[in-house]
């Protein structure tokens, strides 16, 4: 019996203007019109991640990603590559866990105390209106959030719109988001 399953299911799509929920597209770095489209059938079971059996060996673990800029006993702070937000940054677990549910206690409790810190130390970058945190964890199986600084007085990038218009934004020197990712260590370290 295969265990490769792949579903022709699909999310449906609107079939009327009354079935659309009203969107304003103010926000969004791209212009109207856009249109919804079918999404992909689904893959059963999903393909290995990075840092997972039968997926390529996980970049964190290997040392392969950006250098931390600032590192405790649970966690590694790191600048971005190719990104257009200087004080993005994104912590890493030292441990190789892929979720929330998998982390120690210790890791898990000292989470929320090291978060604000990250969250105070953007702030204290100046021009920084609001610092989003992100989780996704389609790429790579080891533990990582994202830290996005919204712009102060960007209010086209705010709530979910900061990551679309992170894509879209010109890319800043990688040398300009180290730099910032070391300034927001060297506030945390003056907090510790």
């Amino acid at each position: 019996m295969s265990t490769d399953t792949r579903s022709d299911t699909r999310y449906p799509l609107p079939t009327s203007a009354d079935d659309v929920v009203p969107t304003s597209f103010d926000t969004l770095p791209w212009a109207a019109p856009l249109t919804p489209r079918a999404a992909s059938p689904l893959v059963v079971p999903e393909p290995p991640r990075r840092g997972e059996p039968g997926g390529e060996p996980c970049g964190v673990c290997e040392h392969r990603s950006t250098g931390a800029a600032w590192s405790d006993g649970h966690w590694t702070l790191h600048p971005p590559v190719g990104g257009s937000l200087p004080g993005t940054v994104w912590m890493a677990s030292r441990e190789h866990v892929d979720s929330f549910r998998d982390l120690s206690d210790a890791a898990a409790a000292s989470f929320g105390l090291i978060a604000a810190r990250v969250e105070r130390a953007i702030l204290s970058l100046g021009g920084v209106g609001r610092v989003h945190l992100y989780r996704w964890g389609d790429g790579g199986a080891h533990f990582h959030v994202w830290f996005l600084p919204r712009p102060l007085g960007m209010l086209d990038a705010s709530g979910p719109m900061l990551p679309l218009w992170e894509d879209v934004l010109p890319n800043v020197p990688d040398v300009i988001l180290r730099e910032a990712a070391e300034r927001v260590a060297a506030a945390l370290e003056a907090t510790a």
